[in-house]
Formats: C-alpha cells, structure tokens, sequence
C-alpha cells in the first residue's frame, strides 16, 4: 500500500465516530424474537442520539437466527463454546463501545430503558442492574415460584454474603464499564455468569447502582432455556462456593465454640437441667464439634487462599494480614504446644491408672482426662498439616 493510501484510510478511520454503547444480545435459537430486539435497540440509540452498535453473540443457533441478525443491521459474533456466559463473554469480548449493555434476546426486556443505564455508567458507575421488581413485571411474565421465593432468596443471601447493594440480582439487563468488566476476570461459563458479575463487583469494590426496568412474557413459543431447580441450585452453589466465609468459616467458629463451651460446662461432672442429665456421653460429642469445627476453619482458609491464587476473589488485606502472624513457623510451634498439652494429659492418665495397678477405672472420670487430651492432640497434630498446606498454596502466589 503507498504513503498516500494509507494515510487516506487513517484520515478516513479517524472520521468515524467513536462507539461509545455495545448492546450486546446472547442468542440460541431466537429466529421468533431476535428482529424485534435489535429493531428496538437501534431505535432507541438513534432516538437518544448515541453512537452505538448491537452484537448478537450467536451460541451456535439452528433456526436462522444468524442470517436474521446480519438482515437487521447487527454485528455476528459466532461463539462455539456453549453456554450463556460464554455468549456474552465472546460478545463483550468483541464490543468496540466504552460501554456495554446486556439484555436476553427473548423480548423480554424493554430496550427502550437503554438511556437509563447510559446516563448512570457516565456520571461513573460500574455497574448498572436493572430492577425488575421496581419497575414491574408483566402478569406472566416471571413463574410465581422465582418471583417469590427463588429471586428474592437468592438475592437476600448475595446481599448478605457480598454487600452488594443490588435488590434483583438477577436481572438480564444490565450495562458496565468494558474495562471495569476487564477487571473482574470472570470465569464462570453458563448461567452463574450473572450472579459472578455482581459478586466480583462488589467483592472490588467497584460502584453498583440499579435503575427500574420491566419484565414482560418472553416472545417465543418454544419453553425458555432457564431450568427452575437446576439453574436455582447452581444460583445457590455458586453462591455459597464464593463465600467461604458463610459457608465454612461461621458455621466452623460455631461448631467451636458449641464444644468448647459444653466441653467446659461437663468437664468437672455431670450436669441435670430439670430431669435430663449431661453427663460423658454429651461430652463425647462436644469433642467432636471441636474438632468438626476446626476443620471447618481450616477448609475456609484454604477456600480463600487458593481463590485469591487464581484470581476468583481479589487480594484481601485482612489475609495478609493474618498470615504476617500466621505462618508456617508459628503454626508449628502452635501445633506442637497443643499436641504436648494433650500427651501431658494422656500421660497423667495412664499414672493414673498405673496407681490403681493397671486395673477397672470409673470411666467417666476417666473420660474427663483423655477425651480433652485425644482433642488437644488431634488439634495439634491438625494445626501442623494446615501450616504447611497453608504455605504450599501461598508459594504460587509469592
């Protein structure tokens, strides 16, 4: 190509207007509803005098849904890899905008909103999630079973886990910042990829806020792609497999706590509330919440520690923090403390029974001696594993 030619192509290139809004739509087999979305968004953006494009990111559709897309005017992104994340991720990947709005390609969604979503991501928002419940949701457009119990439960417990400030964790329609979207590394590939966006967000501390939308009944005559139990229980396992602080941490410091405290209480004797008598038999049990419960603690720190390694949650100072104390030398030193106490025990039961000739002991007495020492030595032998699993998985990351 000569000087002249290519420097009329940059003058040219230079003319055109920057994109500053992708819309991007996730489409598998949408032929009945695909032309009414697009129409819609082009529209809408044309109205509003937004320079923007419309991607259908095509999951490997059979009904024409390709050709329908390039006839309307709507870039065609083909992604092989299945699945509704993977969609979008191969959509947004291909977007030129600044910003980028989602929305199901089933006219479910009004795309009319668009502006809404523009006007909060340019004042410096993130995030941007449509609320559903603020706006309205058409009579059969959402199964009662999701709209009151499955969405707001699910929701209720991401707020609670994360502190993300959104009120309908679900909602399809939504926009963001392309680099902001760049900085939440997301990895899920399917539906979890909805709830992954709003976790990383809030987990980076990225700035959230919600405008109203609606819901109206999906335009097609074929069932939706969304499963109710299956899509539910992996809502609620992504959930959970992202909080290990709610899913292994709390209910460990519980189990703890419950044991130490009970083990404290029959340590000296049996204990009777009203006719019913505590005696070894509880004691056992205590012992095992004890150690249940540490276990529970130690699976949390591993949870956390492996997900920061591979970039699932950010790095979080209170965990640095921790193991500037924590490490493999003080956990080792802890353990064999622990693990000593223990045998300290175990050998002052064995003189015991020695004194009484090697012969029959109370056994509840008895218990009472080598049960917090089978305890303490377990816990020992348990805090020296974690410090050098603990400092296996750090390696990686230092």
């Amino acid at each position: 190509m000569s000087a002249h030619a290519r420097m009329r192509l940059e003058a040219s290139a230079s003319d055109q207007p920057s994109v500053e809004l992708s819309v991007i739509l996730p489409c598998l087999n949408e032929a009945e509803t695909l032309q009414i979305c697009i129409a819609k968004a082009h529209e809408t953006m044309r109205a509003a005098n937004i320079c923007g494009e419309v991607i259908v990111a095509d999951n490997g559709s059979t009904d024409g849904s390709q050709r329908i897309a390039l006839e309307c005017g709507a870039r065609l992104v083909n992604v092989k890899q299945k699945g509704y994340g993977s969609a979008l991720r191969g959509g947004i990947a291909a977007a030129r905008g600044k910003y980028v709005v989602m929305g199901d390609a089933d006219a479910s969604y009004d795309f009319s909103h668009i502006p809404r979503f523009l006007t909060e991501l340019r004042v410096g928002s993130d995030l941007v999630m449509g609320n559903r419940f603020l706006g309205g949701i058409a009579r059969g457009a959402m199964p009662r079973l999701h709209r009151y119990l499955g969405n707001p439960v699910l929701t209720w417990l991401g707020r609670l886990f994360f502190n993300a400030p959104c009120r309908d964790f679900y909602c399809g329609l939504r926009g963001f910042k392309k680099d902001s979207y760049e900085k939440m590394g997301l990895r899920t590939s399917g539906m979890e990829f909805a709830s992954e966006m709003v976790v990383k967000a809030a987990l980076l501390g990225m700035q959230v806020s919600e405008v109203p939308t609606t819901l109206s009944p999906d335009g097609r005559s074929r069932p939706p792609h969304l499963r109710t139990w299956r899509d539910g229980w992996r809502g609620l396992r992504f959930l959970l497999l992202y909080s290990p602080r709610w899913l292994f941490l709390y209910p460990g410091i519980l189990l703890m706590l419950a044991g130490t405290v009970m083990t404290g209480w029959l340590i000296t004797g049996p204990k009777q509330v009203g006719s019913v008598t505590f005696d070894v038999d509880t004691l056992v049990y205590a012992a095992i919440s004890i150690l249940l419960g540490f276990q529970a603690i130690t699976i949390a720190l591993f949870a956390k520690v492996f997900a920061i390694s591979q970039g699932l949650h950010p790095a979080d100072t209170k965990v640095e923090k921790f193991f500037s104390y924590a490490n493999l030398e003080t956990g080792l030193l802890a353990g064999a403390l622990i693990f000593l106490a223990g045998l300290g025990l175990s050998v002052f039961a064995v003189a015991s029974w020695r004194a009484h000739h090697f012969g029959q002991l109370n056994t509840g007495q008895m218990l009472r001696l080598t049960m917090p020492a089978a305890v303490s030595m377990t816990l020992g032998f348990q805090i020296s594993l974690a410090s050098f699993f603990l400092s296996l998985l750090r390696i990686k990351r230092e």
